[in-house]
């Protein structure tokens, strides 16, 4: 049973009527309120007895501005664009288009390029983006047509009539922390849709409550999620050339972990640098956030990094899990895209393209229904078979194994990599079984004390202000903003367990794998007992107002017991420019 906040009590809410309500405003549900505008417009034209209208079909996006929670590394395959906005290159900000690439194995100490770039790798044709910048053209490009975008108003939860989903609330504003209303308090909106399409990335927490009740994902595989955490560099001038692409494998992680790196060179000698950690990883100890560190201390990645400046940060959870881990996609009242549906090519590190087309689909789907009156789940159910005949499952078929063949490890992942592409995508078995990444998580008593082959990324990295940082410094150059007084948008069930059982089982992996150091274990004075005691009790701490919305510690923590729900809408990391 999902834990959320304690809803408010006695408040009377405003409705809207809506056509359709979209809930998330990132590539997903941008490419989806476009094609639905372009749909009615092409209706209109020919049904001039038969008009639809665009006035009441909405974007909610919780952030401030419109691209402000975007963040991905980004390379653009622009196969869904040209199919949306032909032509979109002379106008969309492009930063480069990829005109040179590699992938680099890195030990310890050094590194070798391989001979050719893998098959997934090769990216001439793409586009290095900031999908900051081209989510808010996009933004710009839907209000253009029609469509309204409410920014910073949140999907709090969604509304049923049984199982069907009849709309959304959106979240209260001015509530403090005690769950009482303040001066400025205003009530959210109960939004009544004839469709609601979930477009709110990696482990919405909409898509997460409606998966859970009507038990969508009983035929899939366990979602499985990476974290990537990046930073931009502003780089002395020829150090990487604009639309230059480098990949690494190997150092720091060892051949237990998932995980690579990525250098996108853009424009103005600015450069997207990042590593992406998989979130199935055994040690509790490990940090992600380190792990990046210390990849910028290789040889290798700092002469490329020398005389250079960090100047921005954030970080987000990707899904892992590929074909076999999408949930039911479609019902009575609802579809789901994006990254919210699992809409990932983990093989080729690229997703947006997907996230476009999927939401593409779903206006076509969303469309028809609005012209038929029909939104239960057999007119809906289209969605789904249409994602099926699309290229999304083309792509998606091919590598439908790839990330679970990494479970026993990277030597084991690559024989299972290279076999799968020999057959096509299916490997040693038709279907590959998986286990949720927190599932691997080890107890402390199982693994060496001195920490082992990990024992650099463990624990909070440092950073000595230059080329490596600390949580907080890095989370300053997030652009990180919360309203103090609210209730915590992270509910942890039953916090005993956090403060007596994990402190002994896994010692508090939150404490590390929190790319914004919202987690901490203080010394727990609430007992006043005052007894000397080699080892003071602790209990764990929420710095709420650091998250920076990665959901990381929704996917991961080994209990299963923290919930991340939206903060008050405009809150959050504002992500410009990444």
């Amino acid at each position: 049973m999902l834990i959320f906040r304690k809803p408010l009590e006695n408040v009377e809410r405003p409705e809207m009527l809506a056509d359709v309500v979209i809930v998330g405003g990132g590539p997903a549900g941008m490419a989806c309120a476009l094609r639905l505008a372009q749909l009615i417009d092409e209706h209109n034209a020919l049904h001039s007895d038969a008009l639809l209208s665009k006035e009441n079909i909405y974007v909610l996006e919780k952030s401030r501005e419109v691209g402000q929670h975007c963040l991905s590394g980004a390379l653009l395959d622009p196969r869904a664009m040209r199919e949306l906005l032909p032509g979109f290159e002379t106008e969309a900000p492009i930063e480069a288009e990829v005109s040179k690439e590699a992938v680099h194995y890195l030990t310890a100490t050094g590194h070798f390029k391989l001979p050719v770039t893998p098959p997934p790798l090769q990216d001439h044709g793409n586009y290095v983006i900031s999908i900051n910048r081209f989510v808010k053209w996009m933004g710009e490009k839907v209000e253009a047509a029609g469509i309204t975008v409410f920014t910073g108003f949140a999907g709090s939860e969604l509304l049923y009539e049984g199982n069907k989903v009849v709309g959304v609330r959106t979240d209260d504003k001015g509530v403090d922390k005690q769950n009482q209303q303040k001066s400025n308090f205003e009530p959210g909106y109960d939004l009544k849709a004839k469709v609601v399409i979930l477009a709110e990335g990696a482990r919405g927490s909409l898509t997460k409550q409606l998966v859970s009740k009507l038990d969508l994902a009983r035929n899939s595989n366990p979602q499985i999620y990476g974290v990537g955490v990046k930073e931009l560099w502003e780089l002395p001038p020829g150090r990487v050339a604009a639309g230059e692409v480098i990949y690494t494998m190997g150092y720091p992680l060892t051949t237990k972990e998932y995980g690579g790196a990525w250098i996108y060179g853009g424009k103005d000698n600015v450069i997207s640098l990042g590593f992406v950690t998989g979130l199935d990883y055994s040690d509790p100890r490990l940090d992600p956030h380190r792990v990046l560190q210390e990849f910028k201390k290789h040889p290798f990645i700092a002469n490329l990094l020398e005389g250079g400046k960090m100047i921005r940060y954030g970080a987000k959870s990707l899904p892992y899990g590929g074909w076999w881990a999408l949930p039911a996609l479609a019902g009575d009242g609802f579809l789901i895209t994006g990254d919210s549906a699992g809409f990932l090519n983990s093989a080729r590190l690229k997703g947006i393209h997907l996230a476009m087309k999927s939401g593409m689909i779903a206006a076509q789907t969303a469309f028809e229904a609005l012209v038929k009156g029909d939104s239960s789940a057999k007119t809906l159910g289209l969605y789904p078979k249409r994602v099926d005949q699309s290229w999304i499952k083309e792509e998606l078929w091919k590598v439908r194994n790839f990330h679970q063949g990494f479970e026993k490890g990277f030597y084991a992942g690559m024989a299972h990599t290279m076999l799968q592409q020999a057959t096509f995508g299916r490997g040693l078995w038709a279907r590959y079984p998986s286990h949720a990444g927190h599932e691997r998580m080890q107890h402390l008593d199982t693994l060496p004390t001195d920490g082992g082959a990990e024992a650099n990324l463990l624990g909070d990295a440092k950073g000595d202000g230059k080329l490596t940082f600390d949580k907080l410094t890095d989370l300053y150059h997030s652009g990180t903003k919360h309203e103090e007084d609210q209730p915590a948008h992270l509910v942890i069930q039953d916090t005993n367990i956090c403060n007596t059982r994990c402190v002994k089982e896994f010692g508090n992996p939150c404490t590390h794998f929190c790319p914004a150091n919202v987690y901490e274990m203080v010394e727990d004075t609430s007992s006043g007992a005052g007894a000397p005691s080699a080892t003071p009790a602790k209990r764990i701490s929420l710095n709420a107002a650091n998250c920076v919305h990665c959901k990381t510690c929704d996917i991961m923590d080994p209990y299963q017991i923290i919930n991340w729900v939206p903060p008050e809408g405009g809150g959050g990391p504002n992500y410009d420019g990444m």
